[in-house]
């Protein structure tokens, strides 16, 4: 990730407002801004930051997990998360991908969360060596899921066994920002998006990618299945496009100008499958439906920073959520007139995991650069519609 790290240099003393609408907050090399304007503690040198860290969370001081007024908190030292996601099997459990240094360089660490009375506890913990971007559980085995790193590999995981990965695959010519495993059950598919530009499709128990996707023009963010149509995924880039694909065909179905600004995450809604949402670096959220894609069929405005992640709710046909490097999540109601149900700020740093337990019509996890991940309940789910 040499490039990543000049790139922090080269615009680490610029202001935050200059490089807010530009792409730079969009990339691990962003920590740089978040350091200079971090609002709470001390400001951590450029020494501190690159100097080389303990590897692992036990040798970093261990891990304390604690409740933090409603949530449930894990603190873990020199850990960056970048993304949470909920078993789809089991209650409670938890996945988070995280980086050290802010994901400029070092190692990375998947953990394995649990629940329980007086918190959280860590189930299992996996090392990687550089940093981990994204997570996916398997739909077919509980045990089972993959990450994405900054070194170009993806790596599947098994929770059962405490050493890994099982396999790696490594075909990406640059960083790995985005991996999801299909939720259709007519096939076990992984899909995933590179900083190269390109999607590239996996079978699981294939040691190289079924195909290749080219069309996008700039960094691609985001990769998501559709859950109704077996075979389309979508993806976001900073060539401000989201494009809709199938597997049947390695060409673009649709192509939708969705933002003037870097789209860093797109999500399809569970109870419509030609509608989805994207979030930029404009700080808007913006619904598409694929039937016209002329304009966006609700705006949602709020955020102060680049949306970093969306997410429609399992259970709510118009509610989704989104975390952005502000340092806040927000609860929508797209139906709505005033469509912003509650604000949480409970991080000090770039919120950048986030997701909605599909077991808990209530329970929200999600994990920042501030070393902490996090399990609530936000008010406006847990109160009757």
């Amino acid at each position: 990730m040499d490039s990543v790290g000049v790139k922090a240099l080269s615009f680490a003393d610029q202001s935050k407002s200059s490089i807010q609408g530009s792409g730079f907050l969009t990339s691990a090399s962003s920590s740089w801004v978040s350091i200079l304007t971090s609002r709470d503690g001390p400001l951590p040198s450029r020494t501190a930051v690159a100097a080389p860290g303990r590897r692992g969370p036990e040798a970093a001081g261990g891990m304390s997990g604690a409740r933090c007024g409603a949530a449930r908190t894990l603190r873990v030292p020199g850990r960056h998360g970048y993304a949470a996601e909920f078993s789809p099997y089991l209650p409670g459990r938890l996945a988070c991908a995280t980086a050290q240094h802010y994901g400029i360089a070092g190692c990375g660490t998947l953990l394995i969360l649990d629940q329980n009375e007086s918190g959280l506890r860590l189930f299992r913990s996996f090392d990687w060596n550089d940093g981990l971007f994204d997570v996916t559980w398997s739909e077919n085995n509980e045990h089972v899921l993959v990450t994405c790193s900054g070194d170009g590999s993806l790596q599947l995981w098994d929770t059962a066994k405490a050493v890994g990965p099982l396999q790696v695959y490594k075909e990406h010519t640059q960083e790995v920002y985005s991996v999801d495993w299909s939720q259709t059950r007519g096939e076990q598919l992984v899909v995933s998006g590179s900083w190269d530009q390109t999607v590239k499709l996996w079978d699981p128990t294939v040691g190289k990618s079924l195909c290749t996707f080219r069309g996008h023009e700039s960094v691609i963010y985001s990769t998501i299945w559709s859950p109704h149509i077996p075979g389309c995924f979508a993806s976001a880039s900073g060539d401000q496009t989201l494009r809709i694909w199938d597997v049947k065909s390695t060409g673009v179905r649709i192509v939708v100008p969705a933002h003037h600004a870097e789209i860093l995450s797109c999500d399809w809604c569970k109870y419509n499958e030609n509608l989805l949402v994207t979030g930029a670096v404009d700080c808007s959220l913006r619904g598409w439906d694929l039937r016209n894609v002329r304009q966006p069929v609700f705006e949602l405005l709020g955020h102060t920073y680049a949306v970093r992640r969306v997410k429609f709710s399992p259970f709510h046909a118009s509610i989704l959520a989104s975390c952005s490097y502000d340092f806040t999540v927000r609860f929508w109601n797209f139906s709505k007139p005033d469509p912003l149900l509650e604000t949480v700020e409970h991080h000090t740093e770039f919120t950048c995991g986030l997701d909605l337990s599909l077991q808990s019509p209530t329970q929200v996890a999600d994990c920042a650069w501030d070393e902490t991940i996090k399990i609530y309940d936000p008010v406006c789910l847990t109160m009757p519609a």
